[in-house]
């Protein structure tokens, strides 16, 4: 554990060297001056302090330089613990700001499928807490190794003073190694435990809160808490485990230094009166080793937070190591406001296992269509038919086993990011809404996007009219994921969000199951029609449940279990698909349902201040 500990803090050196280097430098110039204030001091009580009790006389000069010198070195002091603090602190900080960066920029580079088998709260933990945990020992770092000069320094003039006071300093210093050595063996399991455990709990609060909606409605609230109770009560055993071995240790490694200085006056007194040394050199090696005590405990700190650090490190590198990158390409689109051509053909894709001796879960098979430049294709098919996955490959939010997804006829996956982003829109199933105002939502910092652009994204979207309403228009804060507005109002500005950025490709993955079916049909009326500052309108990829928005598609593909069954116009399918008539006409009737219930809800008479919110 200690060499591979040794080696994540190498590694902090080689990325931050100069830093690293005025972080020592300080520590250096403060351990010297720990050696030479110790010889001044026994100067002092030797030839100034034992004369003037002797003779009743005190030099006033000597003094004056006594006092001079102990005050320069104490400024000396005082830069060098400056210079090591601040090395070390920004050192320390900047590593991991880095690796935080490095950790989300790599979650933004893996594919869906990884995150899919990682959960969100183990994800915020390797970017806080483990990137932390990783970089602790930095702040001791500096400290630690200018006391490794400083103990070099000191078991020399030891040897220049008394040999028999150098076996003292000899004995003492090897048995505080041996014992941090045993305290991080015996630590590192705990520290590793308590790592895993913080991300397990911050996993679970994190679905407790982000489910609190299901959680509350299904009475649930209990059941979580004891789940996350249960969890914290393990992670604080198993950190008062790693308290108590701190406390058995600390007490320990306290005493040896204190030990060292007893054996130093005893052994000293002896040789004192043998004449073998003076009160001078017996002075500066009991005060001498009176400060080592302290600077030695750097050394246990660093030792001590290696476990903890490897933990982290471990934890950070598995997501850094991670396989499975999306690299992009070099190619672009000409974008001359015209719709894109979206191609599918003899598309594969399969969802990998959690663990790797699973079976992976096979989703499409063979599957090869075509959206024309300008035209309308629906997605059709029963639940687990394959709808969003063909969704999310259109817009490569995941790569295609085999067989290819192109748009205008370049491959997907060499195009560059930004070429693809600006080419094709997904408006997903779940719409998420930032914690921001209407406007910050919709244009998401892109460049030119003004609030021209965006007021007329939210007219395309049927969203103008409720934005208009909100007390501070397009500077209304909506609350976390959009709490402040209706399911149907998220899903408007979701839509207006895409739209803004006038894509060639619009992607809708049942991206109106929440709105009025009358608002829903204008919705795709108007997006049927040129936006401003195109010269057609998009082509539209629409997963559908809703007859009459299927009815508005120019061609339908009905699927099952992954693979295309049938294509061609709503009326060809009726009367030729018996699957998809079924399928149609439950779909159908349900909507009716809804529609009933709510014609009802909205009739019955309410009780006085109640309210209930329609989407218009």
């Amino acid at each position: 554990m200690i060499h591979r500990g040794l080696w994540v803090l190498g590694r902090a050196i080689r990325e931050q060297p100069r830093i690293f280097a005025v972080a020592v430098a300080g520590s250096v110039l403060f351990g010297g001056l720990v050696i030479v204030s110790a010889y001044v001091v026994g100067a002092v009580v030797g030839d100034v302090v034992v004369p003037a009790v002797e003779s009743g006389e005190v030099g006033t000069s000597t003094l004056a330089l006594a006092a001079v010198a102990l005050f320069g070195i104490s400024v000396l002091r005082v830069v060098g613990i400056f210079g090591r603090r601040l090395g070390a602190g920004y050192m320390q900080f900047r590593l991991q700001a880095a690796y935080r960066r490095r950790v989300t920029r790599r979650y933004l580079e893996l594919p869906l499928s990884w995150h899919h088998r990682n959960a969100t709260g183990t994800l915020l933990s390797n970017a806080n807490s483990d990137v932390e945990a990783a970089w602790y020992p930095i702040a001791p770092l500096p400290f630690a190794v200018g006391t490794l000069v400083m103990l070099v320094g000191a078991v020399g003039s030891l040897f220049f003073t008394d040999w028999a006071l150098a076996l003292v300093g000899l004995a003492v210093f090897p048995a505080l190694f041996a014992l941090n050595v045993v305290y991080s063996r015996r630590m590192a399991p705990r520290q590793a435990l308590a790592q895993r455990l913080r991300a397990e709990v911050s996993g679970i609060a994190h679905e407790s809160f982000d489910g609190a909606l299901v959680v509350k409605t299904m009475g649930r609230e209990a059941q979580e808490t004891a789940r996350f109770a249960g969890r914290a009560r393990e992670l604080r055993d198993s950190l008062i485990s790693v308290g108590r071995l701190r406390g058995v240790f600390d007490p320990l490694l306290e005493t040896l230094p204190s030990l060292g200085t007893l054996a130093v006056l005893v052994v000293g007194t002896i040789r004192l009166r043998q004449g073998a040394i003076t009160v001078t050199e017996l002075v500066s090696v009991a005060f001498l080793f009176t400060v080592l005590a302290f600077p030695v405990r750097a050394i246990g700190w660093v030792l001590a937070e290696l476990p903890r650090s490897v933990a982290g490190w471990d934890r950070v590198s598995r997501v850094l190591d991670a396989t499975g990158e999306m690299p992009y390409g070099d190619d672009t689109l000409d974008d001359g406001g015209t719709p894109a051509t979206l191609a599918f053909d003899g598309v594969h894709f399969g969802y990998e296992p959690a663990e790797a001796h699973l079976p992976g879960t096979q989703v499409l098979g063979a599957v090869a269509f075509t959206v024309p430049a300008g035209r309308t294709v629906a997605l059709v098919g029963p639940t687990g038919a394959g709808k969003s996955t063909i969704a999310s490959l259109a817009v490569r939010l995941v790569d295609p086993a085999t067989g290819t997804v192109t748009l205008d006829g370049v491959d997907v996956r060499r195009l560059t990011a930004a070429s693809l982003a600006s080419t094709a829109a997904l408006v997903a199933q779940v719409p998420f809404v930032f914690d921001d105002t209407v406007r910050a939502n919709i244009g998401l910092d892109r460049p030119g996007i003004d609030d021209e652009d965006v007021w007329a994204a939210l007219r395309l979207a049927e969203a103008d009219g409720f934005v208009a309403a909100l007390p501070d228009g397009l500077d209304t804060m909506v609350g976390e994921r959009g709490t402040s507005l209706s399911g149907g109002q998220r899903q408007r500005l979701t839509l207006a969000r895409a739209l803004a950025g006038r894509p060639r490709l619009l992607v809708l993955d049942d991206a109106t199951s929440a709105v009025d079916p009358r608002v829903e049909a204008a919705i795709l009326a108007g997006l049927r029609a040129p936006a401003p500052g195109q010269q057609a309108a998009a082509s539209i990829l629409v997963v559908a449940y809703r007859r009459a928005t299927i009815a508005l598609a120019d061609e339908v593909i009905y699927l099952e279990q992954g693979r295309v069954l049938a294509r061609g116009t709503h009326t060809e399918l009726l009367a030729s698909v018996p699957g998809y008539v079924d399928l149609v006409t439950a779909y159908e009737q349900a909507e009716q349902e809804r529609e009933q219930n709510r014609t009802y809800d909205e009739a019955a008479p309410l009780p006085s201040g109640l309210e209930i919110e329609v989407d218009r």
